[in-house]
């Protein structure tokens, strides 16, 4: 039963950790090193992470300034801003390509709080669901013989208390977020 807690913890760590790694895709009006964690840039044939080919960087508040280490990847870098979702428009002076991050219109920041509600809604589903799947092992364990019915009651409980601090925890970074995509 330790292991199936054990587990089911591990697996509801992976769900909160994979919603961290989206909210940081989600552009805000700060500029933030993070939006391009997700972007490939075609480096001699094959697609390597922006940040393996350049050293991407915020010196002002809305400003991101990616500088290359190989000055003839500057025109894939560019092509492969341009194709993301993050809608940016890069300026490449030959050197370096300054992106400006405009602040976000009203309307924006309301479709992306929206957004992160649904980013968020989904990871709490994703932590019921091994709840779930943690409970029926344990009915299964029970049947089995495994365990007693003391301990499928004790094992239930351990799991809804792991279910609560991960729901609280993705509630407390959708707050975070919410407020960081409000604020101007």
């Amino acid at each position: 039963m330790d292991e199936l807690l054990l587990t089911t913890e591990e697996r509801m760590g992976k769900s909160l950790s994979s919603l961290k790694d989206d909210f940081n895709g989600v552009r805000t009006g700060r500029a933030s090193t993070s939006l391009f964690d997700k972007i490939r840039v075609d480096y001699y044939g094959s697609p390597t992470p922006l940040n393996q080919v350049a050293t991407v960087s915020t010196p002002e508040a809305r400003l991101i300034v990616i500088q290359p280490w190989d000055k003839g990847v500057l025109p894939e870098i560019e092509k492969a801003l341009l194709k993301s979702e993050l809608s940016v428009n890069p300026n490449n002076d030959g050197k370096v390509i300054r992106i400006n991050i405009p602040p976000l219109t009203e309307d924006r920041r309301k479709e992306l709080v929206k957004h992160v509600k649904n980013i968020a809604e989904q990871s709490r589903v994703s932590i019921r669901n091994i709840r779930r799947d943690a409970n029926d092992e344990l009915k299964k364990m029970q049947k089995n013989g495994d365990i007693t019915e003391d301990d499928e009651k004790r094992g239930a409980d351990e799991i809804q208390k792991l279910t609560d601090k991960y729901v609280k925890d993705i509630n407390t970074l959708l707050e975070d977020k919410e407020k960081e995509i409000l604020e101007i």
